[in-house]
């Protein structure tokens, strides 16, 4: 007996051949406009998430905290963008992103500014290293090490802010915060000795001279913390010129992000 429900004549396989392809097509199409409105910043999201984790790891959580976060990471996508929009002199190619995260961003940081008026303090702060941030997009130096720094400095200033939502003054996470520094400053130099730099020997050099300064500050502020740091020096020492991939380099410092909140969390 025949199978009808099958086709098989020429119009239905060539039918079903432009089926397959809008299906791709369509993937394809969803997978393009993600990439349009989400950065290929894939480190960039440990730095925002794990300051404030130990943030509030070490203040504790009030209500204001969740809008705090949604204006937060709204925030950063608002200035990738931004930067986009400087760096290629063209800010309407970025006219979506820009209104899309600026107007999530706004509305929330209103909401905490209304329940803590006090997080305006770190308003000059956050506004001199945007404005750094900018100069270097600019000028299309976003890889310089010290624009980098800056980036950190922002991430790690957040720590101090959930303080501020939680009624408690900056002391009360200065541990937390100066770990969270002291970390990301150090993955600055140490993944570029392990992609962007890897042959160059000076910056090596840099990178393990900081971590060791790291791992003495971290040593003085808990033992936790220096033996997490006494780990991060020898990795700086050792894998750079080993030809890791950046996945691989990424998945250790994901490792390295939960081990440095269970430094905070243990020294409370």
């Amino acid at each position: 007996m025949r199978d009808t429900a099958t086709p098989t004549t020429p119009t239905a396989t060539a039918g079903q051949g432009r089926s397959g392809r809008s299906g791709r097509s369509g993937r394809g199409a969803a997978a393009g406009r993600r990439r349009r409105f989400l950065p290929p910043q894939h480190g960039a999201w440990a730095m925002l998430t794990v300051p404030y984790l130990a943030g509030l790891l070490a203040a504790g959580y009030r209500w204001p905290d969740l809008p705090l976060l949604g204006a937060w990471l709204a925030g950063y996508l608002l200035s990738y963008y931004v930067f986009q929009a400087v760096k290629s002199r063209r800010p309407s190619r970025y006219r979506a992103q820009l209104w899309l995260y600026g107007g999530i961003a706004a509305p929330l940081a209103a909401l905490v500014v209304a329940a803590r008026p006090a997080v305006l303090w770190y308003a000059p702060a956050y506004a001199a290293l945007f404005g750094l941030n900018a100069w270097y997009a600019a000028r299309r130096r976003e890889r310089s090490t010290f624009n980098d720094l800056a980036s950190v400095a922002q991430s790690c200033l957040i720590a101090l802010v959930v303080a501020t939502v939680a009624g408690r003054a900056p002391a009360a996470v200065f541990e937390a915060f100066l770990l969270c520094l002291a970390y990301f400053a150090g993955t600055v130099c140490y993944v570029k000795t392990m992609i962007r730099e890897r042959g160059n020997a000076a910056y090596r050099r840099w990178s393990i001279g900081y971590h060791a300064l790291a791992l003495v500050v971290a040593a003085w502020l808990s033992p936790w913390a220096g033996a997490l740091f006494a780990v991060l020096l020898l990795r700086a020492a050792l894998l750079p010129g080993r030809g890791w991939t950046p996945k691989r380099v990424g998945l250790m410092e994901i490792a390295n992000c939960v081990l440095l909140l269970a430094c905070v969390a243990l020294a409370l």
